[in-house]
């Protein structure tokens, strides 16, 4: 059976757009529209739709009081569509909190000459939606959504091999779909001293800086949207810029960051497997790497790159993803050292530091 769309926006130019996007799927179809959350509340009730895509500015109630009620009262899966502001940027992180499933930016009228890729982003994220869990437990299913063929990291950077006489440590993340919700979790539990720690988090360049503002004001580490060359210290994490990739390199005797705008990896600026790539070349054994929850599988090569230059890797669980994706391919790629539960990432890195001869840390 298609995936059944209700599609909630106060333009009906968008709605508009939306509709014929969704309809050119033959999996997908739009069963209804709506202005408002007043007129969605009862076409919910009417139709019974799969997904919904829904509105951060709306009349008579915005897109968060509304979510915030169907997440209580109905929960199901709800795709944010959201303007490149930065108002906006803060409403859409506090809707992933709510439980919103992921967020597309909204689609600009002129849009026809990136159509086609704005079409399988939504698309790509609606069939997600339909299949992965919300916050609330829900059956067991597959959620990998299947990418077509595209660029490796070697369009970026290529595979080196070096030793290290260095043992600073280092920490790579990489997430998608729930990443926002899932970084927050594992960030909060990090100690004021831990190593430096770098982020790929598949989100556009609107949100990111808005994002790392967010994660900084809840943790006790310092969290900030990464520049070029700056020094990785301890007790920071960097947050790589929307459509930008984000390389850990070495400068003498310290870590540093870089930004490339080199072509898209595995479909995605910034790409994780560019990051991972990157500290297998220049760490080696000295990097712990991370792969969580997200649709396709970026990362997972670039995994399979640290674990074979001997870091030590990690991946998210099945039960606590919101998309077993990316470390679901991970895992089947042999690039996993260890599987734990969201909740348990932070504690499983301090015993690994402790292993290692390390101070550990307290969760």
């Amino acid at each position: 059976m298609p995936i059944k769309v209700l599609v909630i926006d106060d333009s009906a130019l968008i709605r508009s757009l939306l509709t014929e996007i969704i309809n050119k799927q033959p999996d997908m179809e739009v069963v209804g529209t709506a202005p408002d959350p007043l007129v969605a509340r009862e076409k919910i009730k009417a139709l019974n739709p799969d997904v919904l895509t829904l509105d951060v500015e709306m009349p008579r109630m915005d897109g968060l009081a509304f979510l915030e009620k169907l997440m209580r009262l109905r929960p199901m899966p709800v795709v944010m569509v959201s303007s490149l502001t930065e108002k906006s940027s803060v409403v859409t992180l506090q809707a992933l909190e709510l439980g919103a499933f992921d967020f597309v930016t909204k689609p600009k009228v002129d849009i026809q000459s990136g159509l086609r890729e704005y079409a399988e982003e939504l698309t790509d994220k609606i069939r997600g939606a339909a299949k992965a869990r919300l916050r609330q437990p829900l059956p067991r299913g597959a959620a990998h959504v299947p990418v077509q063929l595209k660029n490796s990291a070697d369009v970026v950077l290529a595979a080196e091999h070096h030793t290290f006489s260095t043992t600073e440590k280092v920490i790579l993340l990489g997430a998608s779909t729930g990443g926002t919700e899932a970084l927050k979790t594992v960030l909060m539990d990090m100690p004021a001293d831990c190593p430096g720690i770098l982020i790929t988090q598949h989100m556009p360049e609107a949100f990111t800086k808005t994002f790392a503002k967010r994660l900084d004001s809840l943790c006790r580490i310092a969290v900030k949207e990464a520049e070029h060359g700056e020094r990785v210290l301890p007790g920071h994490a960097y947050l790589a810029p929307g459509n930008r990739h984000l390389l850990l390199r070495r400068s003498g005797a310290n870590y540093v960051t870089e930004l490339s705008d080199g072509p898209a990896v595995s479909r995605h600026r910034p790409s994780v497997d560019v990051l991972f790539r990157s500290a297998a070349n220049c760490a080696g054994k000295n990097a712990i790497g991370i792969i969580m929850t997200g649709m396709g599988d970026d990362g997972a090569t670039g995994m399979l790159e640290m674990h074979q230059a001997g870091a030590h890797t990690l991946a998210q669980d099945e039960e606590t993803c919101v998309v077993y994706g990316m470390p679901k391919e991970a895992i089947a790629r042999g690039a996993v050292d260890e599987i734990a539960a969201l909740q348990d990432i932070s504690r499983r890195l301090s015993a690994w530091l402790s292993s290692q001869g390390k101070r550990g840390f307290r969760v």
